[in-house]
């Protein structure tokens, strides 16, 4: 009778440990996700801003075409982009693209004196920041969560309950080289 007892009893704190474990990386696969989600908030606040850019500047560089349809076009595929890996690529390709259109104010004085100019280029510096700041907030979960999932006991439950590795959100070609260096 009293092994019975023994063997219920490390069944249920067997039981209980693997329910915590797994609950920790449920929570840390939460973290992770949640913290893609607010990249994609701050992403889709910045092409909403995108096409205001364009609009003001088209008025003071019309022969400007060219930049400014490169905007349109990678803020196009910055939206169609999935997953960490795309989505790094593409805002790179977008923020080289905003480079070129705030570059612009130094040629049109009369753009870069313009309030809703000054005032768009405010906002998307704001955004910037906080974009940057989610990148970092998602990098750093992500470090948790594939540490977790890569050491023992987790990795044994990692496996079982198919909990896979996530991507780093990584700054691609140019923008690894330094912060944005923009004027205006």
């Amino acid at each position: 009778m009293i092994v019975i007892v023994i063997l219920i009893v490390i069944l249920v704190v067997l039981a209980l440990v693997v329910v915590g474990l797994y609950n920790g990386l449920v929570g840390q696969r939460n973290r992770v996700e949640a913290a893609w989600s607010q990249i994609d908030v701050q992403l889709t606040r910045r092409f909403e801003l995108i096409p205001n850019l364009v609009e003001t500047v088209k008025g003071y560089a019309a022969h400007e075409q060219a930049t400014l349809e490169k905007v349109i076009q990678a803020r196009n595929q910055a939206q169609a982009a999935s997953g960490p890996a795309q989505s790094a690529a593409a805002d790179t390709a977008l923020t080289g693209a905003l480079r070129q259109v705030f570059a612009l104010g130094e040629a049109y004085p009369d753009l870069k004196a313009n309030q809703n100019f000054l005032n768009l280029q405010e906002t998307l510096t704001s955004t910037e920041d906080k974009i940057a700041y989610a990148r970092q907030y998602y990098n750093d979960s992500v470090n948790h969560y594939n540490t977790k999932i890569q050491s023992v006991p987790w990795s044994v439950l990692a496996g079982m309950f198919h909990f896979t590795e996530r991507e780093y959100f990584e700054a691609a070609g140019e923008a690894r080289s330094g912060p944005v260096n923009v004027q205006f």
